[in-house]
């Protein structure tokens, strides 16, 4: 066995932890996000030279900060930058090489715990950025913010490394271009800003709870890595009731991962679930959320879609079986949810809690009404969701002909699977 091995493991381990501090930290000083990354991943070169030799050092977290920005302040230096940006740089570098460093590392590390906070929203809030597309977005903050490689990314969203390096270098080229400020916008200004950074972290738990396409029902690791960013975002954020809401959203959902399916990976449907296996600690993490968050909205302009999203999820949450489940007030939430988020999902949803609180007679006008929507032509839980209010309503083979069609639009094959299953069920006397 390789007697690195455990080193280039625990490096790893670090990395992932500490990559956005440190990608951070140097933004901060070279106010370009491409560059940045660079000399970050510098910094884990030079761990993986130096560590398997020398040792893990005492905080390996600082140490690759303290890398990272002397190789900062040398680029800096070398392309002779301002001449006031310069002496502040020179005279940050001086104090950089007067100590010994593993008496310094442990200053420096306190040092920069009052900027740390800053620095990450910072990058955050640019990573985010609206001018890029989502799918530019997505990539580079899992890049940025998470720590995965090119190939981590790729092989979670079921496209190629090449897809995934073309998005990320376009983001960067795309805010270097536009010379986006290094920053956390204004007041005014980061209202706009945050939604776009809480759909990214949104839209990464979605795509691991329930994977797009694929031979899994889940990607328990974006959910991992979303829930991670949303607690980060949260920490940062104390004060701003959406981002709470998110995380209660996120804590709640993904305490039934463990549920979602059986042990052969199939999909388990939520009233099928066993909810003792359901994770307490995650339930009681995000009521907590909820929570707090519902007090800041009561000093502000009421509940946003996030928070109402986790109402719904804390409904589930507290219902002990099934048939607890207050399906009433969940359709009251989605009533609120589709003032302040009007879509034809929401309405969907909507109906679905319709069928389940006053029968499925009442629901399926609702959904009929959705057929006629574009933007849910190709969206398989539509037909999904009418064959089941068929089904309940004794009518089979109509049944059977939506949940074929839901299978042939979705693009996951443990779905297609769960609702062939449900199709050759609606009849089988005609098999």
């Amino acid at each position: 066995m390789d007697p690195h091995a455990a080193t280039r493991q625990a490096i790893a381990a670090v990395w992932r932890i500490e990559a956005a501090k440190i990608t951070a930290g140097v933004a901060r000083l070279v106010r370009d996000l491409g560059l940045a990354e660079e000399l970050a991943q510098d910094a884990l070169v030079a761990a993986l030279e130096h560590w398997p030799e020398d040792g893990i050092p005492h905080n390996p977290g600082a140490w690759l900060m303290t890398t990272a920005k002397h190789r900062a302040l040398d680029r800096l230096r070398q392309q002779q930058m301002q001449s006031r940006k310069h002496d502040e740089l020179a005279g940050d570098l001086d104090a950089l090489q007067a100590g010994v460093v593993p008496d310094f590392v442990d200053a420096l590390d306190a040092a920069r715990q009052d900027d740390i906070g800053d620095d990450l929203l910072r990058l955050i809030f640019t990573a985010c950025h609206p001018l890029l597309s989502p799918e530019g977005r997505v990539a580079l903050t899992l890049r940025l913010l998470g720590g995965l490689g090119t190939d981590e990314i790729a092989r979670a969203f079921l496209v190629g490394e090449p897809t995934i390096a073309q998005r990320i270098v376009r983001a960067k080229r795309t805010l270097a271009a536009a010379r986006v400020p290094f920053e956390v916008p204004r007041a005014a200004e980061r209202a706009r800003r945050l939604d776009a950074v809480l759909e990214v972290v949104y839209l990464v738990f979605n795509e691991g709870y329930a994977a797009t396409a694929g031979d899994d029902w889940m990607r328990p690791a974006l959910c991992d890595e979303a829930l991670r960013l949303a607690r980060m975002l949260a920490a940062l954020m104390p004060d701003e009731a959406e981002v709470l809401g998110l995380l209660a959203l996120l804590e709640l959902q993904a305490s039934r991962l463990g549920a979602r399916t059986d042990a052969q990976g199939r999909p388990v449907l939520l009233t099928d679930q066993d909810r003792s296996r359901w994770d307490r600690l995650l339930i009681h993490r995000g009521l907590t959320a909820l929570d707090k968050s519902g007090q800041l909205a009561q000093r502000g302009v009421g509940l946003g879609p996030y928070a109402l999203q986790a109402g719904i999820a804390a409904c589930h949450a507290r219902a002990v079986h099934a048939a607890d489940t207050d399906w009433l007030h969940i359709v009251s939430l989605y009533d609120a949810l589709a003032q302040v988020l009007p879509s034809p999902v929401v309405a969907l949803n909507r109906a679905v809690a319709v069928g389940m609180a006053y029968g499925p007679a009442a629901a399926l006008p609702l959904v009929d009404a959705l057929l006629a929507e574009p933007a849910l032509h190709q969206y398989h839980w539509l037909p999904s969701v009418r064959a089941d209010l068929l089904f309940k309503l004794g009518r089979p083979l109509e049944a059977r002909s939506d949940f074929e069609r839901a299978a042939a639009l979705t693009r996951n094959a443990r779905e297609r699977e769960l609702l062939l299953q449900r199709a050759a069920a609606c009849a089988p006397e005609q098999e």
